[in-house]
């Protein structure tokens, strides 16, 4: 995989280098990591030259550099990435070798993250440290702008020759071991420590007692964090390193943010939260979810070993922990389980208590073998840690009880089933955006006595509670109104003066009040975000865009003429997209007229359109989430483009008319419709 290569260009030439290519996903920081410890292994057991002078603080700093570039560029890029790693010699007397690290992603145009170190910005925060990691640890970086890529790269000088690197030498063997336990369990396959290495500066773990149940070693004694918080699994000789410690804590708890931001599955958060401590923190944990309906559910489960999971489960199930109320949020000792079968040989454990916004939501319990107590240091980054996981979930928790309420109000805003117009045939398409809001767009199709047949889409301004509720005052009001015996016009006008009356504006203000109210009161406290680490406070519901009264609406009535005659369409746009009619032969024109939205002006009369649909003829009715879903600067409607979709779908049938014109509205951009779309298509037949 990696070679020692010769040449370069001046003065400087590559001693060794390697390049590997990643996607895109969560795992391309571990595979970064992983990548870097398996070259300097491959350089020193190739004996490259100055490979040997690579002390294990430059290569524990080059891998905590390239995690955080590689993080920042798959969470703000969002694309693949490619890491190279190069040892460069310089021809110069007295200056040192030195190792160049660069990450490449596909995303030239996004501007790098970090701000220049504030010496004022307290320690404890989590967020956005990666460049200030690389300016304050390395000797240069920079970025390079490419046609089609950026590259974020660092350069770290390695130990001069001389007595200097005499005792880097000796450890470069310390590459090999990692590379060859990069993919294994610390300690192996229980998940506990193995010994410490006896070095110069260096402390041995004390031998303990052989677990009870044989297999391995138990050490006694107090870990030390580095152990723990070192990005290096499995590395051995310990550094006592406040400011190394603090370096691998920051990583973590930045990689845990940026994992745990904008997760809405509380499942998913308790999956991640399992991955990120195990085996990094913990070789098991476990995860209990509260309930307000019964006990705690126990949500995930995770040991290094897979094979102990389940058994692992079973003992847990029985034996939930019970947290003091009085240790709201903070760790406290937990006694290590007697199951050594599920759990492994003695050590710590700890237990804390899920709380965000002053509610408890759960309890995170973690383990680790061959420790009497976690070093202070790992307890206090497992506080932090559990603080992020408890804001995920809060987060989590609140999106699903808005898509819930959402998914509540549109089912009680649409009609259940389009009735069947006799001689006509129909399909709808309805497509609100997003989960938690409820969508501003309607359509109704019902029957109005005397043989007529009203037809209904309609598009408040807005979304959420005030567009639902201005959306559960209207078609109720159309109803009785087409039933009254009013005409399509007459129908309009007094649907415009109702819209105006003071009451309307108050029972959609007050309404949406109580919707917000309903929302505090059952989660306690008002929205909670995980944003990079950061807590974002608010309450309510995603804003609708103010006191929604205004809609546009196309409302029609079918008449139909006798057998084989087709029907007649009375119709009327206010503020409306018009609709099209299509011929059998491919022909495709235009109905109505357009008028003011509904809502806006008092005194207003609408004037209504009739016309004859033939058999074969088809009516095509949308909201402007079609015509004006955007490509760049493009508009799909523009130059007439829905027409021109509309008139290949001659012959077709009023269901393959919908199909044929979404498909059209999705391969005109990339990126999804932005706004609701509603789509009604009536065939004569």
């Amino acid at each position: 995989m990696v070679l020692p290569v010769g040449g370069g260009v001046g003065p400087v030439r590559t001693s060794a280098s390697a390049r590997v290519s990643l996607p895109g996903t969560p795992l391309a920081a571990s595979a970064a990591r992983r990548f870097v410890r398996a070259a300097l292994a491959d350089w020193a057991a190739l004996e490259v030259p100055a490979a040997d002078r690579i002390t294990d603080q430059v290569a524990d700093e080059a891998v905590l550099l390239v995690s955080e570039l590689v993080t920042n560029a798959v969470v703000h890029a969002g694309t693949a990435v490619e890491v190279s790693c190069a040892l460069d010699v310089s021809d110069r007397e007295g200056e040192p070798p030195s190792l160049v690290v660069e990450v490449t992603d596909r995303h030239p145009a996004r501007a790098v993250r970090g701000d220049p170190p504030d010496p004022d910005e307290p320690p404890e925060f989590a967020g956005g440290h990666g460049l200030r990691l690389v300016a304050e640890i390395a000797e240069s970086w920079g970025t390079t702008y490419r046609r089609a890529t950026k590259s974020v790269w660092f350069q770290m000088a390695v130990a001069p020759t001389g007595p200097a690197a005499a005792g880097a030498g000796a450890r470069g063997s310390a590459f090999m071991d990692a590379a060859v336990a990069v993919d294994a369990p610390v300690g192996g396959p229980d998940g506990g420590f193995g010994a410490g290495a006896v070095g110069e500066g260096l402390e041995t773990v004390p031998e303990g007692l052989a677990a009870s149940d044989g297999s391995g070693p138990v050490h006694e004694g107090r870990k030390e964090a580095v152990e723990i918080v070192a990005p290096a699994p499995g590395r051995v000789p310990v550094r006592r390193d406040p400011e190394w410690i603090q370096r691998g804590a920051l990583s973590f708890l930045a990689e845990a943010s940026d994992l745990l931001a904008g997760q809405f599955d509380e499942d998913m958060v308790t999956s991640l939260a399992g991955q990120l401590l195990v085996p990094r923190l913990a070789d098991w944990c476990a995860i209990w979810l509260d309930s307000t309906t019964g006990p705690p559910r126990l949500a995930r489960v995770w040991h290094a070993s897979e094979g102990r999971i389940e058994g692992l489960r079973q003992v847990l199930e029985k034996e939930p922990p019970q947290v003091p109320p009085a240790h709201r949020g903070s760790a406290v000792e937990w006694p290590w389980p007697a199951d050594p079968a599920a759990y492994g040989p003695g050590g710590a454990a700890l237990a804390c208590r899920l709380v965000a916004g002053g509610r408890t939501l759960g309890t995170l319990l973690l383990g680790r073998a061959g420790l009497v107590r976690m070093p202070a240091e790992v307890v206090g980054l497992v506080e932090d840690f559990n603080r992020r996981v408890a804001l995920a979930l809060a987060s989590a928790r609140r999106y699903t009880r808005q898509a819930t309420i959402s998914r509540v109000l549109q089912r009680g805003l649409l009609p259940s089933v389009i009735p069947r117009i006799p001689g006509v045939e129909s399909a709808v398409v309805y497509e609100p955006t997003g989960d938690i809001s409820a969508g501003g767009d309607f359509y109704d199709v019902f029957p109005a006595g005397d043989g007529r047949w009203c037809f209904v889409l309609g598009d408040v301004c807005g979304n959420g509670p005030e567009a639902a509720v201005v959306t559960g005052l209207v078609r109720p009001w159309l109803r009785l109104l087409a039933r009254e015996g009013y005409g399509v016009g007459e129908v309009l006008d007094r649907l415009n003066q109702l819209l105006g009356e003071e009451a309307v504006e108050q029972a959609v203000e007050g309404a949406a009040e109580a919707v917000v109210a309903g929302m505090e009161a059952a989660e306690g406290v008002g929205v909670v975000e995980l944003v990079d680490g950061g807590l974002i406070g608010g309450a309510g519901l995603p804003a609708g865009g103010g006191v929604a009264r205004f809609l546009s609406l196309l409302y029609g009535e079918l008449e139909p003429l006798g057998d084989g005659q087709g029907v007649r369409c009375t119709l009327a746009s206010a503020g409306h997209p018009l609709p099209l009619v299509l011929r059998p032969d491919g022909e495709v024109r235009t109905v109505a007229e357009p008028q003011i939205l509904l809502g806006v002006v008092d005194d207003v009369t609408y004037e209504c359109e009739s016309f004859d649909l033939a058999s074969g003829e088809t009516l095509l009715c949308v909201t402007d989430g079609v015509t004006e879903h955007r490509s760049g600067d493009r508009q799909f409607d523009d130059e007439d483009g829905l027409a021109a979709a509309f008139a290949l779908c001659a012959g077709l049938s009023a269901r393959q008319v919908a199909d044929r014109v979404r498909r059209a509205v999705d391969e005109f951009a990339a990126e999804p419709p932005d706004d609701d779309l509603a789509m009604l298509v009536l065939k004569v037949l």
